[in-house]
């Protein structure tokens, strides 16, 4: 597989400007998740390095080879870049093994046979052996990604692009689906870019997350570098649950309402602490702090803090031991990221 690389992409329709100098570096063998709110640029992104739209400025360069660029672009075709769409979208006329060998070689007796034999491969691959003959209509949505993501597969790409294809599953198959996904991108060693809006979708599959806003890249690191320190507090809030703490940083600690706490950076002066829910520890007690509501999930619950004027979000384990009206002790583990006051 060939690395991705999008250098100063820029992009959009007639009149419109959508893709303002984008860089993303794709490794090899790596899944990149381009994450984004809508009209963010994400379809627009996929569009230009599918091939379907030509970038305005920058380039897109594939393996060695420039694909794209403000002056010349490589027909889609040709590019060795795939697409596994939304909803699957296979040939409801043809049977699961035609569906992946659509666009392979396979008019000539030598070719059928290799043809039959990448076929084979894919259905083992993606854990299918034995639905060759089947109408996509005779298989589970589940079912038919993999056979889309089989067919994109197929002619050996330099990179597939994924396009929010588990949106239209229901939620219990949905995260099923994509484990199995990600477990066969990784063992094929497949470079891909994954757009979605969905952040757990994306935090949890990819080896590095790229979030798009307002046409440009706000910030690009490992689901981990993102989660616990964004750039800013809007994209906090945007990737989960936030705890924001009004806080005097001094140093390595930052005094809040809950008393201080240990910063990942040094600081100095006012401004907001970032925490995550699950950084709270809750227990029974203390005077200064209540529980105002408790959303029950089953493994864990939701509270809702009341510490002063600051409310908070704590996520805690089950069983709970604290309910609504209870006055308890706030823990922090870890540490918090400081924004200072703009």
């Amino acid at each position: 597989m060939s690395e991705l690389v999008i250098s100063g992409l820029g992009a959009g329709y007639p009149g419109r400007e959508v893709l303002r100098g984008v860089d993303l570096r794709v490794p090899a063998s790596s899944l990149t998740a381009v994450l984004g709110a809508s009209g963010g640029g994400k379809t627009t992104l996929l569009r230009t390095v599918a091939g379907f739209l030509q970038p305005t400025a920058g380039e897109i360069r594939v393996g060695d080879e420039v694909v794209a660029s403000a002056k010349r672009s490589v027909a889609p075709e040709r590019r060795r870049v795939t697409i596994v769409p939304q909803e699957a979208a296979l040939f409801p006329h043809l049977t699961v093994a035609a569906n992946i060998g659509y666009g392979l070689p396979g008019w000539r007796a030598a070719t059928r046979r290799a043809r039959r034999a990448r076929v084979g491969e894919l259905l083992e691959v993606v854990g299918l052996e034995g639905y060759e003959r089947h109408r996509p209509q005779q298989l589970s949505g589940g079912q038919q990604q993999r056979v889309a993501l089989a067919r994109a597969l197929a002619p050996a790409p330099a990179a597939v692009l994924l396009d929010e294809p588990f949106s239209a599953l229901d939620a219990g198959l949905r995260a099923s689906v994509r484990d199995q996904v990600r477990e066969i991108l990784t063992g094929l060693g497949t470079t891909a870019i994954l757009v979605t809006h969905d952040q757990d979708e994306a935090l949890s599959m990819a080896d590095q997350v790229a979030v798009l806003r307002d046409g440009r890249v706000a910030q690009v690191g490992t689901p981990e570098q993102l989660y616990r320190t964004p750039v800013d507090l809007a994209l906090a809030g945007f990737l989960g649950e936030a705890v924001r703490l009004p806080a005097t940083a001094n140093g390595d600690t930052a005094a809040t309402v809950l008393g201080p706490v240990p910063l990942t950076a040094s600081a100095h002066g006012s401004g907001v602490v970032l925490l995550r829910p699950e950084q709270l520890r809750v227990e029974p007690g203390g005077d200064s702090v209540l529980v105002e509501r408790s959303s029950f999930h089953g493994h864990d619950a939701v509270l809702t803090l009341r510490a002063g004027e600051v409310e908070l979000t704590a996520r805690v384990l089950s069983p709970v031991a604290v309910r609504p009206g209870d006055a308890v002790v706030v823990e922090v583990r870890g540490t918090g990221v400081f924004y200072p006051a703009e």
